[in-house]
Formats: structure tokens, C-alpha cells, sequence
């Protein structure tokens, strides 16, 4: 999927249906001259309804609907006849997708399994007819209900990616190569900040037919968390991950501060990303001795597992996605 093609963030107009109107109405035909009232309710607005869709990985479908506007119940009619109600808008989104209201910032809907209907904006209900006002005091009742009117609004869908594994690391770490020896993803490789620009799935085959997604996200920079570099657009897809491979490379000046400086920036994002398990790769090892691996692991914290891997060579990947593997099913937390 190109970069143009990947949209995880759309703003648009919704409106749902207006009620439709209660009928004041009294029976009359050739057999009946005064009867009693049957005006039918009005029918009801038109929802807006949320569905997963597993086979959708963008909201890139939703990029140019900027006004998103239900259908009008109609009002009822004679003969206690009931308008129809308006036919309710389905908009199809990826798993992972939050809808917000834009004025508020509140989150109303998100979706994560597929098939799942959330009705996001509810259509304003169709109004009593005057049938429903008869009692045995007012037996001609000339009222009806008008019918509710519908919600309207500027929203939000956001997408957050749904993956077990979110590789996490500064630009040119080797995250893309990783994902491309592990996975059968072919994410752009290139000697230069910012090749990925938005997340790149793939599927790690694992023991036994079993399997789990790693996300190749964007590199973060110092000050992401404040916006900088791809800022918010790349570390709102952390949530949703349940372990995080931090990849560090060999060739780094510092790798705890490396390492720290991540950390740091998500913590300054969400604190909650603490609360993942992690897991740490030194990445471009083929150019390590025994030596220089023993110093960089006294560099790293103690209190989180570390693996020595290489892209070119395989080295250690085997190992790593036991980790990976068992952490998810067995976490460290």
C-alpha cells in the first residue's frame, strides 16, 4: 500500500435522521362517521451505524464522504399506519478505528472485531400519533407528536493499528529490514530518516502453523510527543499494541540513552505504554564481537530482555521471536 493511500485520520460532517411526524387522524369511511382517532407514528430517522471490517486496513474509502447525511422517517399516516423508517447508513471502517466529536474530544464509538455494529449517531424517533392520546375522559384527542430530531455534527474517525508487536525505534534503526526478513511484507528500505511514513503490517509465522502481527511504525525523533517529526500521527498506533520491540543498532554512540530517550517520549504521549511489556534488540550485530556485546549489555537496563540480532545474516531471530512469542502468550508483566 503507498504512503497517499494509507489515511488513519478523516474529519466529516454526520446527521442523522429527523423523526418523522405523528398523524391526527379519526376513522372515517361510509360505515363510520364519527370514529376514533388513528393516526398512525411517525417512522424513525435514519442511524448512523460503525461496522468492522477486517479486510480493511485504511479509512482512505470514508477520505471524500465530507457530509455524511441520514434519511427522514416519514410521517405516519391514517388507519394506524406507521411511516417507514429512514434506511440507516453503514459506514464500514477498519478494526481499530475510535470516532470522536470533534467539539468535545469525547470518545462514542470503537470498533474492533470484525462484523461489529456500533450505532455511532442515532436517528431522533418518530412521533406518537394521536391514537396513543385517547383516554376515557378525552376521547377525541387532536394532538400528535412531532417527531425528535436527528443528532448532527463535526466528527472524528481515527485509526489506531491493531498489532500483537509494535517495532519501536529512532529512524534507520532497521526496523523495515527487520520486517522484511521476519514477514513477508516488503516495506521500503532506504538509507534515509523517514523512509516508513506510515505502519506496515506483517504476519510472523511461527512453530506449528502459529502466528502473530508485528507493526513496522514510523521512527520516532526527540520531541515527538510534542508533535515533532511524524509526532502524534506515528505514536497513536503504539496503543494498540501489546508488546513493544525496541530496536536499537550496534553502531549507536549511546545505546541507553538510546533507549531512554524512547521510553522517554512515550511516556510524555501516554504514561499508560509504560505498562506494556518490552523487549529490546540490538540490531546490525554481525559487526559485534563477543567483546562489544558483553559492554552494550551492561549498557542496557537489567530489568528488560535483550537480544543480539542481525537482518543479513538471521542471527538471533530465532530467538527473539521465541521472546516475542512467549511474551504475548505469557507476559512479563
Amino acid at each position: 500500500m503507498s504512503d497517499r493511500n494509507f489515511i488513519d485520520y478523516i474529519r466529516i460532517f454526520c446527521r442523522s435522521g429527523h423523526g418523522g411526524a405523528g398523524q391526527t387522524h379519526f376513522m372515517r369511511n361510509k360505515l363510520t362517521a364519527k370514529g376514533g382517532p388513528d393516526g398512525g407514528d411517525g417512522g424513525r430517522g435514519a442511524h448512523i451505524i460503525l461496522k468492522g471490517n477486517a479486510n480493511l486496513w485504511t479509512l482512505l474509502h470514508l477520505r471524500y464522504h465530507k457530509n455524511v447525511l441520514a434519511e427522514d422517517g416519514t410521517n405516519g399516516s391514517k388507519g394506524n399506519c406507521t411511516g417507514k423508517d429512514g434506511d440507516d447508513i453503514i459506514l464500514e471502517v477498519p478494526l481499530g478505528t475510535i470516532a470522536r466529536d470533534e467539539e468535545t474530544g469525547e470518545i462514542e464509538a470503537e470498533v474492533l472485531d470484525h462484523g461489529q455494529e456500533i450505532v455511532w449517531i442515532k436517528g431522533g424517533r418518530g412521533g406518537w400519533g394521536n391514537q396513543h392520546f385517547a383516554t376515557s375522559t378525552n376521547q377525541v384527542p387532536e394532538h400528535s407528536q412531532p417527531g425528535e430530531s436527528g443528532s448532527e455534527g463535526w466528527k472524528n474517525l481515527e485509526l489506531k493499528v491493531l498489532a500483537d508487536v509494535g517495532l519501536v525505534g529512532f529512524p534507520n534503526a532497521g526496523k523495515s529490514t527487520l520486517l522484511s526478513v521476519v514477514t513477508a511484507a516488503k516495506p521500503k528500505i532506504a538509507n534515509y530518516a523517514f523512509t516508513t511514513l506510515v505502519p506496515q503490517l506483517g504476519i510472523v509465522e511461527y512453530r506449528d502453523g502459529k502466528s502473530f502481527c508485528i507493526a513496522d511504525l514510523p521512527g520516532i525523533i526527540e520531541g515527538a510527543a510534542e508533535g515533532k517529526g511524524l509526532g502524534h500521527r506515528f505514536l497513536r498506533h503504539i496503543e494498540r499494541n501489546s508488546c513493544l520491540l525496541f530496536l536499537i543498532p550496534a553502531d549507536s554512540s549511546n545505546h541507553r540513552r538510546e533507549y531512554e530517550v524512547l521510553v522517554n517520549e512515550l511516556e510524555e504521549y501516554n504514561p499508560e505504554l509504560l505498562q506494556k511489556d518490552f523487549i529490546i534488540a540490538v540490531s546490525k550485530s554481525d559487526m559485534l564481537d563477543e567483546e562489544l556485546k558483553q559492554a552494550i549489555s551492561k549498557e542496557l537496563p537489567s530489568n528488560v530482555p535483550h537480544y543480539f540480532i542481525s537482518s543479513l545474516t538471521n542471527a538471533g531471530l530465532v530467538e527473539l521471536k521465541d521472546a516475542l512469542w512467549n511474551t504475548l502468550n505469557n507476559p512479563i508483566g
